[in-house]
């Protein structure tokens, strides 16, 4: 677990209103303050990032006009991000993007086209050479807003073997085998009909996942075979308080490196779900809810340390800090004033 005095980290944000892009911030782990947010690239709607595991690279959709797609930028001493190149086709721009851990293979989901794309990069210099694969899904749920296939997640499987995508829109997780970048269908699961699936975490020394559902804010507990990329449901937990019937939308679901606890983020209840896991059976056991103390988390992330916490409020413009106790797994608030605009994505560099 890293020890050091100072995390840099990176917002992905909507810039329909004051944002001007990504944004690299400061985590001083001392005083227990985000510090130093500021611009660092100007990018149309980069609402996703990741970092390549060398800290060298960092990729985030994109948007430019009428097109969308994926860029690829340096990550220089100063924080800053030095454009590299994009690749970027007619119609919307995707909502999530994966790098693997050879920094070779980039993977992007678009929720619009209810497609998976994978894209060639070069390793040296971080270039996003080419689109190698395109997987279209079809199909619609009994929800209104499952009218249509809506990709939302892809990813890859800790061995690296297959690519993981979850699609909201038919209630489906989905996995590809890579056959030099190639998405193959490898297996289906079928999700509870109107569910919409929307997150995945796998657990860091089992073949767990846990899967998170934007529509009826649930936190499932998969078992993984790693031999033929299939999933098995083990449980189905709830991340709401059983007396709240508001709207709510499920939104992130991250876990502890050590595999203690799952965290996930409710847009609308505005609060993060704190899960136990059984260290027997991997099931979950509610702790208790941390109030966002803000409009509509859309993302969370554990620093390098994972003594803090870091919630994105998208609709309130605002970045919440939390002290994390690593026994209890449970949040203290430091910070909730921090202002970032349209705010979606955080993450940190690799430490």
């Amino acid at each position: 677990m890293a020890t050091h005095e100072t995390f840099k980290g990176y917002f992905g944000t909507y810039t329909k209103g004051d944002s001007e892009g990504i944004y690299s911030f400061t985590l001083d782990a001392v005083s227990g303050r985000i510090l130093d947010v500021e611009p660092a690239a100007s990018l149309e709607n980069p609402t996703y990032l990741t970092i390549s595991d060398d800290n060298r690279f960092l990729y985030a959709v994109a948007k430019e006009g009428g097109t969308g797609g994926v860029a690829g930028f340096g990550i220089l001493e100063s924080g800053k991000l030095s454009y590299i190149n994009s690749q970027l086709a007619p119609g919307a721009s995707p909502c999530h993007v994966s790098v693997n851990k050879e920094n070779n293979l980039l993977l992007s989901a678009n929720y619009h086209k209810g497609s998976a794309d994978s894209y060639l990069l070069n390793s040296k210099t971080g270039s996003i050479e080419e689109t190698l694969s395109s997987a279209v899904h079809e199909g619609s749920g009994p929800d209104e807003r499952q009218e249509k296939a809506h990709t939302h997640y892809a990813g890859f499987t800790p061995d690296g073997n297959y690519a993981t995508v979850i699609d909201l829109g038919i209630d489906q997780l989905i996995t590809y085998s890579l056959d030099n970048g190639q998405l193959i269908e490898k297996s289906v699961m079928h999700i509870a009909p109107g569910s919409g699936p929307r997150h995945l975490v796998f657990h860091p020394i089992n073949n767990i996942a846990y899967l998170m559902t934007e529509f009826s804010s649930e936190v499932l507990v998969l078992k993984y075979n790693s031999e033929d990329g299939s999933f098995e449901q083990l449980q189905a937990i709830s991340t709401l308080p059983a007396d709240f019937s508001e709207n709510n939308q499920g939104s992130a679901i991250h876990i502890s490196s050590d595999g203690k606890y799952v965290y996930a983020a409710n847009r609308g209840h505005d609060s993060i779900a704190i899960f136990k896991v059984d260290p027997e059976s991997f099931k979950l056991d509610f702790v208790e809810h941390t109030s966002t103390e803000g409009n509509w988390p859309r993302d969370f992330v554990l620093d390098p340390s994972e003594k803090f916490l870091i919630a994105t409020n998208q609709n309130s413009s605002n970045v919440a800090l939390y002290a994390r106790d690593g026994e209890t797994g449970k949040l203290t608030l430091l910070q909730s004033n921090v202002k970032v605009p349209d705010p979606v994505c955080v993450k940190f560099l690799n430490y």
